[in-house]
């Protein structure tokens, strides 16, 4: 993980990590000083033999305790400045990683993402980076605390040699420490990372699945069932910290007996100076808070793991290449000779459709049978199976296509808007657009009365109690939306679903008449819309498309032989 992790890191990053390194040292330093500087206070009149007498005591009390507050606050401001650029480190790692991967999923294909569940997604961006930055967190604490053993360590060989020979004693606990429990906290790590997607999983939108729980009286199972995985993640997380206050226990205890060990070996070898015995004591000594701290930092290391690899498995989706979308100059005409989506919808085949600005093609057939993966493909999200296509009379293929139609707008059935007020929703699709232009818009879809009901007008919010629109409300809001947009196609996947008859036909009808240069494609189950339809493509039960003049009603229902309408083709 260590080695991905640092691939990572921008520029600014390892510039930065390496100050934090650098600064980590010179607070060592000042630390291990101030550490020395205290044997002349605990044993007065006793000089340090090493570096030739630097370190004699010299001068009164009051200037040798003057020198050693001096070190001991260099050592503070020292340490002080490490951690603040460690939190702007941290801040930054968790930010970058969290815009990273939430640009990877904007501008992944569809089909990378068919797979993923929308609980899982939302743990990627929320939840799981949150653990990957205190995996990072506790990485600059590893780095710390090694910073500071080797400086301790190296100053105590220094004032006291004998200890080399306890260097093969520090490499066996260190290896014991590093190792312990290892496994057990990368399993426990994993299952903590799945849990928690079971739990966005459980509580994604929970208003709507609220009603449904409560119409079913599964009330007591759901609060059941909930309380099964936050059981499961207490455990997970109760035994992360037992693992972690096991780790303490056994570094502290090896910590005392080494410690021990190195008191003993130091009075049986002759020659040990009592006042450098009492500065490697010192000296050591400083570790034992960085042992317990070291221990909780390789536990958050290990369980960032699982997370870190599911974040780069999201970062590795395959992008789709495009250039700025923008209007297009040319609002010509497509004409689609063929089009075939890929496996495993083969089946689907469209052959001489018409895609004209101004004109509505109804797009129809049974659930589940491929509407919405005929629409992404002529949206341009998705890519075909076979595609040719010609534009004035010239043939173009699937990347020149979707360029064309990359100035368009995607509502399908199952969005809401995300935005906190009115005018915050139709800003963000237009941000240019006025007062007045969102008002017409608001009107065209039949929404201005609900509104001007409102004492808060564009700014009425979305979703709180005393204003929250309803699923029709929302829809027409989205509809908006694509009138202030005035894309060249604009698809709308069941997006007046939420609303009567009568009124999803006024509508749309509105919309025909806002956006004369736009390709209106509209999926739909009703027979209605056919009636201001141009043209009908129908899905049968067999897969077999027909594509229709929208002049009868009945060329919205798929049929087997084909509509009543006048056939442009039909294939099996």
């Amino acid at each position: 993980m260590l080695r991905s992790l640092v691939r990572t890191f921008t520029r600014v990053d390892t510039m930065e990590t390496a100050a934090y390194v650098l600064l980590s040292l010179a607070s060592a330093l000042a630390g291990s000083l101030a550490a020395v500087l205290l044997v002349p206070l605990v044993q007065p009149g006793h000089a340090l033999t090493f570096a030739g007498g630097v370190f004699a005591a010299r001068g009164g009390v009051e200037l040798q305790a003057a020198i050693f507050a001096a070190a001991t606050f260099a050592f503070a401001v020292l340490r002080w400045s490490t951690a603040r650029l460690g939190a702007r480190l941290t801040a930054r790692y968790g930010m970058t990683r969290r815009r990273q991967v939430h640009a990877r999923l904007l501008d992944a294909r569809l089909d990378a993402l068919a797979d993923s569940t929308s609980a899982e997604i939302a743990n990627v961006l929320t939840y799981n980076v949150e653990i990957i930055t205190q995996g990072f967190s506790a990485l600059q604490q590893l780095l710390v605390a090694g910073v500071t053993s080797l400086v301790s360590l190296a100053a105590a060989f220094w004032v006291c040699p004998p200890l080399m020979l306890a260097t093969p004693l520090f490499a066996v606990f260190g290896v014991i420490a590093s190792r312990a429990f290892g496994r057990e906290q990368s399993r426990v790590g994993r299952q903590y990372v799945a849990d928690m997607t079971r739990l966005f999983w459980h509580s994604e939108d929970f208003p709507r699945r609220l009603r449904h729980v409560r119409s079913f009286q599964r009330e007591d199972a759901e609060k059941h069932s909930y309380g099964a995985i936050s059981a499961q993640l207490g455990d997970g997380y109760r035994r992360q910290l037992e693992l972690v206050a096991n780790g303490r226990l056994l570094l502290e205890l090896l910590a005392a007996v080494g410690i021990a060990a190195v008191f003993v070996l130091a009075y049986r070898w002759r020659g040990v100076d009592q006042a450098a015995l009492i500065a490697a004591c010192l000296l050591l000594g400083r570790l034992l808070p960085y042992l317990v701290s070291t221990r909780q930092s390789f536990q958050q290391l290990r369980s960032a793991a699982p997370a870190f690899e599911l974040w780069q498995r999201y970062m590795s989706l395959e992008a789709v290449r495009s250039s700025a979308a923008s209007a297009p100059a040319d609002r010509t005409a497509l004409h689609i000779e063929r089009m075939q989506l890929a496996p495993p919808l083969a089946a689907v085949d469209v052959r001489h459709l018409r895609l004209s600005p101004g004109e509505l093609t109804l797009v129809s057939g049974d659930s589940g049978i491929g509407k919405s993966s005929l629409v992404d493909v002529l949206a341009g999200m998705s890519l075909p199976g076979i595609f040719a296509a010609r534009v004035d009379g010239h043939s173009i293929g699937f990347g020149e296509y979707r360029e064309r139609v990359r100035h368009g707008a995607y509502v399908s059935q199952s969005v809401r808007p995300w935005q906190y007020s009115v005018r915050e929703c139709l800003h963000w699709a237009a941000p240019e657009a006025s007062d007045q232009m969102m008002q017409a818009a608001l009107l065209d879809v039949g929404l201005d009365k609900r509104l001007a009901d409102s004492p808060d007008g564009l700014d009425t919010t979305l979703h709180s109690a005393s204003s929250r629109l309803s699923g029709g409300e929302l829809q027409r809001l989205l509809l908006a939306q694509v009138i202030l947009r005035q894309p060249f196609l604009a698809v709308l996947d069941e997006a007046t679903s939420a609303l009567d008859a009568a009124s999803e036909i006024r509508v749309l009808a509105a919309m025909k008449r806002r956006l004369p240069r736009t390709i209106l494609i509209v999926v739909s189950h009703r027979a209605s819309v056919a009636t201001i339809a141009d043209q009908c493509l129908s899905i049968d039960g067999d897969l077999r498309v027909t594509v229709a003049a929208g002049i009868d009603p009945c060329c919205a229902v798929p049929q087997k032989h084909g509509g009543r309408g006048r056939p442009h083709d039909s294939l099996v």
